[in-house]
């Protein structure tokens, strides 16, 4: 290894050429220590010294430094400002608000108000070409339950405008694990969505009879890799759809890519967040349960738990069931052939095992959210049964779910899961705080409209860090437990800028369309005496340690909490060493 190179290994990544520093042999022991001290901590890194270097040329440099800093920023202030604004993506509420190190309000972002959702045409967006001079006609056949489709519907409308082409109403998957025979129309205002992409792109509910009988062969039928590109489809779909006139795209989920130019990005949102409207018998009775709920409480958290057999036979984990688990899981999973060998123990290492329904609870109960607190649980067959569910249940006795909110006025739905699903969608987008124990389909479109629609509070488990932690749990006090749950799930809060711009799944964190209210926003809302951003909530009193529960799971709980103060604000992000968080 040369010089250099062993330099770069050492020094950090910093390769300094003929730099030596000395100290005199002659010189005491005590100043020889003191001066290498000072040379370690000034320039972050050990050598061997060989020459001196006065005192005085040091506090020069420094001195000069100083100045010119001063110089600088004294002459640029104003200018600073403005870039930082315009480039730097971190907002100036942040650093007053004291940023990530502030405690945390477990039931709404004190940031929210100050974002808001933007899906608006550019002045550059062209209007939609007619139908009849468009470059023809794009079926789309979308694949897997609800929310699979919906992103496969909403990538559709943008490969329509890509193609300049007429989009025709999609198909929805019929053979799907669930086997529900429902149409577009079924679920979805089909006139409202035609109406509303008007100016975008021309939908029709199907191709023209004229055209289908001029064409000498049937539509040409193709699947497209995922995540393709714009490119990819103006060269390799487009020349099919002129020569041919009718294209039909199958499985089209997730087949176009996360990154797309801005004013594709906000078309992507007005169908997603707009157009795709549910009919009005679905939105009807979801709105009916979500008042439902709020005449029982004044806020409620909705917990989607995706712990159907499907989704656990999917993921390849364990969760204890022993052979019959083992046995009815593997049967399951047979249905996808592509799905590789894994081992359960290294699945839930990585974090990609559900929570159980009893990890979601614990998870609940640590962030600070008490035991009088109302649930809507939306799910479907969970793989267990009531067995399963009995330890979330006994955390938080206000359990309910679609079934039991709606009784008789749920029987139309019944025989369709996907109805089912889009009931679950509203009252879940609808709730103050949402909670998945799964990164699915649904958590993914649901954190992402929730972003949208005002950075309602939604929480992702940290799944990686927490299975750990769950597997540990019996080792660790209540309060210690807590504390490491807050440590773990900073981050995963839902809070405004917790990812940077671009990264992630665009139906997760559509960043395109999420834009922030100038500075000049909070002078005017302080002047009305909204002080949100700089008072932190605090969390309403949890209640006694004293009371007495009337369950197992709960005296248990009891029993772990460490007898603290309960009128602080939760604090989630904690200076704890977060990567080893079972230390202690």
């Amino acid at each position: 290894m040369g010089v250099a190179s062993k330099a770069w290994r050492y020094s950090g990544g910093l390769v300094l050429n003929n730099l030596d520093f000395s100290i005199p042999q002659q010189q005491k022991p005590k100043q020889h220590s003191e001066k290498l001290h000072f040379y370690n901590c000034f320039l972050g890194w050990k050598w061997r010294p060989t020459v001196a270097v006065p005192w005085t040329v040091v506090c020069g440099l420094m001195l000069f430094a100083v100045g010119l800093i001063s110089l600088f920023t004294g002459h640029v202030a104003s200018d600073l400002e403005w870039c930082s604004q315009r480039l730097v993506k971190r907002t100036w509420y942040y650093k007053l608000g004291r940023g990530s190190h502030a405690p945390i309000d477990i039931w709404q972002s004190k940031f929210s108000n100050f974002y808001y959702g933007c899906s608006e045409r550019g002045p550059h967006f062209a209007p939609a070409v007619r139908e009849r001079l468009s470059n023809g006609y794009l079926l789309i056949a979308t694949s897997g339950g609800l929310n699979q489709q919906r992103t496969g519907i909403t990538d559709a409308v943008v490969v329509a405008r890509i193609l300049n082409a007429t989009l025709v109403v999609p198909e929805l998957d019929h053979h799907s694990y669930w086997k529900d025979e429902s149409d577009f129309f079924d679920i979805f205002d089909v006139h409202w969505f035609i109406s509303y992409l008007a100016k975008d792109v021309p939908v029709v509910k199907k191709v023209p009879e004229k055209v289908m009988k001029s064409m000498e062969k049937p539509p040409y039928t193709m699947r497209v890799p995922r995540k393709s590109d714009s490119e990819y489809y103006v060269e390799q779909v487009l020349p099919i759809l002129l020569r041919r006139r009718v294209v039909q795209l199958t499985k089209f989920d997730y087949r176009l890519s996360n990154d797309l130019d801005e004013d594709l990005q906000k078309l992507r949102c007005r169908v997603n967040y707009h157009a795709l409207r549910f009919t009005k018998p679905i939105r009807n009775l979801g709105q009916r349960l979500v008042t439902r709920m709020r005449k029982m409480a004044k806020r409620f958290i909705a917990v989607h738990l995706r712990f159907e057999p499907d989704m656990l036979a999917f993921s390849g984990c364990y969760y204890g069931g022993g052979d019959k688990e083992r046995f009815e899981l593997r049967e399951i999973r047979k249905r996808w052939e592509t799905l590789p060998e894994i081992t359960p123990e290294e699945e839930r290492m990585r974090g990609k095992c559900p929570l159980t329904p009893h990890e979601v609870g614990l998870l609940l109960r640590a962030l600070g959210f008490e035991n009088n607190t109302y649930l809507y649980v939306a799910s479907g067959e969970i793989y267990g049964g009531e067995e399963t569910l009995r330890p979330l249940r006994q955390l938080f006795p206000n359990f309910y779910t679609k079934e039991m909110l709606a009784g008789e006025e749920l029987k139309p739905f019944l025989p369709f899961s996907s109805r089912m699903a889009a009931i679950d969608y509203i009252v879940c987008d609808e709730s103050d705080v949402f909670v998945t124990n799964n990164n699915g389909n649904m958590a993914k479109v649901l954190a992402g409209r929730r972003r949208y629609m005002g950075h309602k509070r939604t929480i992702r488990p940290n799944a990686k860090r927490l299975s750990a932690l769950f597997t540990a749990r019996n080792k660790m006090d209540w309060s210690t437990f807590a504390r490491k749950v807050k440590s773990c799930q900073r981050g995963f809060m839902g809070e405004p800028e917790e990812i940077k711009p671009g990264r992630g799944e665009f139906h997760e964190y559509p960043a395109s369309c999420i834009c922030q209210k100038p500075s000049k926003y909070y002078v005017v809302n302080k002047n009305k005496g909204d002080q949100k951003f700089i008072k932190v909530l605090n969390v309403s009193e949890p209640e006694s340690s004293n009371k007495i529960f009337g369950n197992e799971h709960e005296k248990s709980l009891l029993k772990w909490k460490n007898r603290t103060t309960s009128t602080e604000t939760v604090p989630i992000t904690e200076d704890v060493d977060h990567d080893d968080f079972l230390s202690d």
